[in-house]
C-alpha cells in the first residue's frame, strides 16, 4: 500500500459557526484595545510597560506555538525519532540563561526594541550603522523567514484539509490577523494570545488522545514502533522512542547531538532562544510591569515551551509513524514527513471536533503571525523611520506609521511563504546562519571591551562563512549541520575578538551611562565601575549561576518526567518530576531572597545616581 494523500475535511455548519465565532472574538479584542494602543509607541509596541508576568509569559508561549511547530516536530520525529527534537531542546540552556542573567538587565535598559539597545551600549557612526543593519536584518530578513515558514505551514494545513488554494488561504488568514494587530497593538496581541493558547493547547491534547487511541493505546503504540525499528533501522541499535542517541546512529549522529548540547545553544542566535535574549522575548520583557515580572514571565515561558507543550505533538507524530508507515504525500505527490500530523487529524479526529481543530490551527497561526507583525513594525518604525527618517514627529504620527509598517510586514510575510519549502529546514538554516554570533551577544552585557565593531564583524563573519559552507555543499554527510556550526563558530569568534582588540573601545561616557542604567555585575566592568556612581554593579552572578543550573534541571526534569509517564515508565518519570520540583524550590528561594536584597540596595543606588 502506497503513501496516502489527504482528502478534504468535511465541515458542518456548526463547524463554520465555531470558526466564525473565533474570528469575531479576536477581532473584537483588537477593536477594544484600538484606542489604548493608539496613544503612543510605548502603548502600541509595549502595552505601556504594565503587563503582569503571567500574561507576558503566556504570550511568549503562544507566539512559539505556531501552526508550523507541530508539523516541524512531526518531521523531526518521523526522520530521527524522539531524539531528533534535540535540534531545539538544546536551546533550553540559552533560554534559562536569559531568565537569570539578562531578563532584569533588559527591563532596566528602558529601550523600546532590542535593536534600540545598540545605541545605548555603543556610540557613534558604527553604532548607528549597526542599528540600521540589525533593524533590516531582524525586521525584514529574519522576520520574513519566520513568517514565511508559519505561513507555509498554515497553507499546507488549509490546502490539505479544506483544499483551499495557497494564495487565498494565506490572504484570508494574514489579512484578518493584520487587522486586529494594526488596531490594538501589543495589547491586542497579548489578550488574543491568551485566548488562542487555551484553544490550541486543548485541541493539541485532544488530537494526541485520538491518535493514540487509533493505534490501540500506548502499549500497542510502543510495540508497533519496536517492529518499525526492527524493519527499517537494521544495523542501528537506537530506538524511535529513545530520548537520547545511544550510539552513532545515522539518524542522529553523536557528533550532531554533542554539537547541539555543547555549542549550538550559546553560539547561535535563534528567534525565541537568542543567547542574551532578543526579538519578541525581549519585547515581552520590556512590556512587563517590573523586573521581577520580566524574570517570572521568561521562566514560565521556558518551562511551558520546552517541557509542557511538546508531548501532545510527539505522540501524534509517533502514532502517524504507525498509522502511515509509508508516509503521507502532499499535493505535489511527494512524501512529506511533516504531513503525518495533518493526515492523523483528518482521519481520526471525531467529525464534531474538526471545526475546533481548524480553529486551533488558526489560533496557533494568528498568535505567532500577530507577534511578528507587531515586532517587525516596531523595527521599521522605531529603529528605521524614527531614528533615520523623521525623529521629531508626534507620538500619534508614529502610531500611524506603525500601522502602515504592519501592513508592509504583512506583505513581506506572503513573500516569505513562497520562498520557503520546508519548515524544519528553515529552522536549521537560521541556526547555521547565526552560528558564532551568540557569544558576542552574551559578552556585550558583561565585558566593557566589546564594541560595535565586535558585533558587526561577528554578524558578517558568521553569515559569510555559514552561507559559503551551505551553498558550496562542503559537508554532505549526516553530520553536515553540526560540521557547518563547528567550522563557523571558531572562525567567527576569532574574527570578532581580533577586531575587538584592533579597534578602539567605546567612549568612557557611553560605557558609564550604560553601566549606571543597566547595572550589570561589576565583573568584567572593573575599569568602568571605578568611575561610575556608587550602587551599580550589584547583579549577583553566583546566585544567577546556581539558578541557571537549577532552571535547566527544572525544564529538563519536567520534560523527561512527563515523557516517561506518558510512555508508561511511571517510576523514572516520577523521579524526574521530583528532581524538577527540587530545582524549582531552589529557584523560588533565590528569587525571593534576591528580590528582598534589591529592595534594600536599589533605592539606595537610585538616590546616589
Amino acid at each position: 500500500m502506497g503513501a496516502p494523500k489527504p482528502g478534504p475535511v468535511t465541515l458542518s455548519s456548526a463547524d463554520y459557526a465555531v470558526i466564525a465565532a473565533f474570528f469575531a472574538v479576536n477581532l473584537g479584542i483588537g477593536l477594544y484595545f484600538a484606542r489604548r494602543g493608539g496613544k503612543s509607541l510605548g502603548e502600541f509596541f509595549l502595552s505601556g510597560r504594565n503587563v503582569p508576568w503571567w500574561l507576558a509569559g503566556i504570550s511568549m508561549v503562544a507566539t512559539t506555538f505556531a501552526a508550523d511547530t507541530p508539523l516541524a516536530v512531526t518531521g523531526f520525529v518521523t526522520q530521527h525519532g524522539i531524539a531528533g527534537n534535540w535540534v531545539w531542546w538544546s536551546s533550553v540552556m540559552s533560554g534559562i540563561l536569559t531568565v537569570f542573567f539578562f531578563a532584569k538587565l533588559w527591563r532596566r535598559s528602558g529601550v523600546l526594541t532590542d535593536v534600540e539597545f545598540i545605541e545605548l551600549r555603543y556610540s557613534g557612526k558604527p553604532a548607528a550603522a549597526l542599528r540600521l543593519v540589525r533593524a533590516l536584518f531582524q525586521g525584514v530578513f529574519v522576520n520574513t523567514i519566520i513568517m514565511g515558514w508559519v505561513n507555509l505551514a498554515m497553507a499546507k494545513i488549509l490546502e490539505l484539509t479544506l483544499h483551499v488554494p495557497k494564495l487565498e488561504a494565506l490572504g484570508a488568514c494574514l489579512l484578518f490577523t493584520g487587522i486586529y494587530v494594526t488596531l490594538g497593538g501589543l495589547w491586542g496581541v497579548l489578550v488574543t494570545d491568551l485566548l488562542q493558547f487555551v484553544v490550541k493547547m486543548t485541541m493539541a491534547i485532544v488530537l494526541a488522545v485520538a491518535a493514540v487511541a487509533a493505534v490501540g493505546g500506548i502499549g500497542t503504540l510502543e510495540a508497533k514502533l519496536a517492529l518499525l525499528d526492527a524493519a527499517h533501522r537494521i544495523g542501528h541499535s537506537g530506538s524511535i522512542l529513545a530520548f537520547f542517541p545511544t550510539t552513532n546512529e545515522a539518524w542522529l549522529p553523536l557528533l550532531t547531538f554533542v554539537t547541539y548540547i555543547g555549542v549550538q545553544w550559546w553560539a547561535s542566535s535563534y528567534p525565541g532562544a537568542e543567547p542574551g535574549g532578543g526579538g519578541y522575548i525581549a519585547q515581552r520583557i520590556f512590556s512587563a510591569k517590573s523586573e521581577n515580572d520580566s524574570l517570572l514571565a521568561t521562566l514560565f515561558f521556558n518551562v511551558a515551551h520546552y517541557a509542557l507543550r511538546p508531548w501532545p505533538w510527539i505522540l501524534v507524530a509517533l502514532a502517524a509513524l504507525v498509522l502511515y508507515p509509508h508516509g503521507v504525500r502532499g499535493p505535489d505527490g511527494k512524501v512529506d514527513a511533516e504531513l503525518g500530523y495533518i493526515q492523523t487529524m483528518i482521519d481520526y479526529l471525531p467529525a464534531w471536533l474538526r471545526g475546533l481543530m481548524i480553529a486551533g490551527f488558526l489560533a496557533a497561526y494568528m498568535s505567532t503571525i500577530g507577534t511578528h507583525l507587531n515586532l517587525g513594525a516596531s523595527y521599521l518604525t522605531n529603529d528605521i523611520y524614527r531614528r533615520f527618517v523623521n525623529g521629531t514627529a508626534s507620538e500619534r504620527h508614529y502610531v500611524w506609521v506603525s500601522r502602515v509598517a504592519t501592513l508592509v510586514v504583512m506583505g513581506l510575510a506572503i513573500v516569505g511563504a513562497y520562498a520557503n519549502n520546508s519548515v524544519g529546514g528553515a529552522w536549521v538554516y537560521l541556526y547555521n546562519l547565526t552560528a558564532g554570533v551568540g557569544l558576542v551577544m552574551i559578552l556585550r552585557w558583561y565585558w566593557w571591551r566589546v564594541s560595535a565593531w565586535s558585533e558587526i564583524s561577528a554578524l558578517c563573519a558568521s553569515a559569510l562563512v555559514s552561507n559559503l559552507l551551505i551553498v558550496l555543499h562542503v559537508f554532505t554527510d549526516p553530520n553536515a549541520n553540526a560540521e557547518v556550526l563547528l567550522v563557523t563558530v571558531p572562525v567567527t569568534t576569532l574574527v570578532w575578538i581580533a577586531v575587538t582588540y584592533l579597534t578602539k573601545p567605546e567612549p568612557e561616557e557611553t560605557l558609564v551611562r550604560f553601566y549606571e542604567r543597566v547595572r550589570p555585575s561589576a565583573f568584567g566592568w572593573a575599569r568602568v565601575a571605578r568611575v561610575a556612581a556608587p550602587g551599580a554593579g550589584v547583579e549577583p552572578l553566583g546566585v544567577n549561576a546556581i539558578d541557571w543550573v537549577a532552571g535547566c534541571g527544572l525544564v529538563y526534569g519536567t520534560l523527561f518526567g512527563i515523557g516517561k509517564i506518558v510512555l508508561g515508565d511511571v517510576v523514572p518519570g516520577a523521579l524526574a518530576l521530583i528532581a524538577a520540583a527540587a530545582c524549582g524550590a531552589v529557584i523560588t528561594y533565590n528569587v525571593i531572597r534576591t528580590e528582598r536584597a534589591d529592595r534594600v540596595l536599589l533605592p539606595t543606588a537610585a538616590s546616589e545616581l
